[in-house]
Formats: C-alpha cells, structure tokens, sequence
C-alpha cells in the first residue's frame, strides 16, 4: 500500500501522551489525527483566528457570561425531585 504520508516520532511525557490521547478521544478522533490537526492549525492561522473570534467574543459579551456563571454558581445544586425523579 502507498502512501504519501511521512512517518515520525515524538517523545512526550507520559502526563503529556494521556492528556493528549484524551483530547483526540473528546474530539472523535485518533491520536495520529488529533496531531496533525494541532499542526494544521497552528500553521495555517486557523488557530490564531479562532483564538481572535474568542477574544471578540469575551470582549463583546464577558460581562453578560461572568454575571450568568455567577448566577449558576449561586444556586444549590438540583436534586433528584428538582429533575423531576419520583421521590
């Protein structure tokens, strides 16, 4: 079989490699995958522009979401009859 991929190899520590595969694990995708995607983005500018869309969003909207966590983060956690559970 052909292929125009290259093979290398990064050493990482074993915290870095666990952490790592988790996050390829959240988003759906394979170690290999999730890599390649880091760099993809990274060297295209499509992190740079998503991290610039985020600020624009912290920027125009924090107010609103610091005042909401803190709204959420004063009420008492619900309970199994708050969720509608049969007590």
């Amino acid at each position: 079989m052909s292929t125009n991929r290259k093979q290398t190899q990064l050493r990482l520590t074993p915290d870095t490699l666990a952490a790592g595969k988790d996050a390829a694990a959240a988003r759906g995708l394979d170690f290999n995958r999730y890599i390649e995607r880091l760099i993809a983005e990274d060297t295209t500018g499509a992190r740079a522009a998503g991290m610039t869309a985020a600020q624009a969003l912290i920027d125009t909207h924090g107010d609103y979401l610091d005042n909401l966590e803190a709204h959420l983060d004063s009420k008492p956690p619900a309970t199994q009859q708050d969720r509608g559970a049969a007590a």
